[in-house]
């Protein structure tokens, strides 16, 4: 893997086609396969891993396309940034939910499907939906390329032109090391909260755009 030309490529990221659905979703899944809150929820057997794949694929191919989500990417992948729009957000329809039932126990299994239902509904009652925002739903790199500025350099990006635009961001994180990151980046913490008993720390994070941006 050439590190250098990752880090030169996430500088001028390339937005994600339908076409790119399973590099992202290999890159994504590489990246969070330590990640606290995924480790949580997620079956604790050998199909964790696939299930996991499984899961970012169904995200690519069923809400963040069709739901107007940007993807940006170094052109020859390895790290990912999945971004939506506030307006796009809000409950999924009843048709969305059933078609990503048999993903969703996939990837948590029986046992631990009542600990991914909580999530997501402590997640959604945490997400400031007052002000329009972008909201920063995945930022991974493959953890080879981890530590040698290539989050850093895609998260930027987009960043430069949020604060053109004048468009706040929002994000959440159960990696305590990156809260300190993403302060670097001009983020703030709104809330910290547990989605249950025994559960990880999750940092929500709010950044208002930079006057004279970009």
């Amino acid at each position: 893997m050439d590190i250098e030309r990752m880090r030169r490529e996430a500088e001028l990221p390339v937005k994600a086609g339908a076409g790119d659905v399973e590099v992202v979703a290999r890159d994504l899944a590489a990246a969070f396969a330590d990640d606290p809150l995924f480790d949580w929820f997620s079956r604790p057997d050998p199909g964790r891993e696939a299930a996991r794949l499984g899961f970012f694929r169904h995200l690519m191919r069923e809400l963040v396309f069709p739901g107007g989500g940007e993807t940006l990417k170094p052109a020859n992948g390895g790290a990912a940034a999945v971004w939506m729009g506030s307006d796009a957000l809000g409950p999924n329809t009843p048709m969305q939910e059933l078609r990503a039932l048999p993903m969703l126990l996939r990837l948590s299994g029986w046992a631990r499907f009542l600990r991914l239902a909580r999530l997501r509904q402590v997640m959604d009652k945490a997400h400031p939906m007052n002000r329009p925002h972008a909201y920063l739903w995945f930022l991974g790199v493959t953890p080879e390329a981890q530590g040698r500025g290539v989050g850093s350099r895609l998260l930027k990006a987009k960043l430069d032109q949020l604060d053109r635009a004048g468009t706040p961001a929002f994000l959440e994180t159960a990696t305590e090391r990156n809260v300190a990151f993403y302060r670097r980046h001009g983020f703030d913490v709104l809330s910290e909260y547990r989605p249950d008993a025994g559960a990880p720390r999750i940092w929500a994070m709010w950044r208002e755009a930079a006057s004279g941006g970009g």
